[in-house]
């Protein structure tokens, strides 16, 4: 009974540590009234990873505040946008890691996600770190054209692991997310 007492702290403490997404600022384009930014937050309220939403609607930005513990689904976030009538103009996550050694141009297993860092110098992540999603869809064509050139791996254009990337983990996920710091 004792070595399952252990067991079960030991599984606790394992999961309450595990690394996660905290919030999101995004930034919508296209907003240009009050019913807009409505429309946007409604359907950004329906995602079931959200605890609650804040706005700043002089920028037209939403504060997304995520359960802790939830699956964030990056993706996610941007249909909810999109089914609203509007894309992403930028979106800034804070995840917290714990000793995470990032490169430039490597892939990163993190919180059930592929993170491709692109643009970064080298160095280890502690804490709460804001990274930018820099996906098409999620930056200008023009910043993506930009970023596009400082690799040569193909998952940028597609999004989707290719032979370039080596998934540090067996169940890592095929969906990769570029970001920058």
């Amino acid at each position: 009974m004792k070595a399952l007492s252990i067991l079960l702290v030991a599984l606790g403490l394992t999961f309450g540590a595990q690394a996660q997404y905290k919030k999101a600022s995004l930034q919508a384009s296209g907003l240009t009234c009050a019913m807009c930014s409505r429309a946007t937050l409604e359907s950004l309220q329906t995602l079931p990873f959200v605890d609650k939403i804040d706005t700043d609607l002089d920028n037209t930005t939403f504060i997304l505040h995520f359960k802790p513990g939830a699956a964030v689904n990056i993706d996610a976030i941007k249909q909810k946008v999109e089914d609203a009538g509007f894309s992403v103009g930028k979106l800034v996550v804070t995840a917290n890691f714990d000793e995470v050694k990032v490169q430039n141009d490597t892939h990163v297993p993190f919180a059930g996600s592929t993170l491709h860092f692109m643009h970064i110098k080298d160095q280890v992540l502690n804490g709460d770190k804001d990274i930018t999603v820099i996906d098409k869809d999620f930056v200008s064509s023009k910043q993506f054209k930009k970023y596009s050139t400082e690799t040569s791996m193909p998952c940028y254009k597609t999004g989707i692991m290719a032979d370039c990337c080596k998934p540090h983990e067996a169940n890592a996920s095929k969906r990769v997310y570029h970001v920058t710091i």
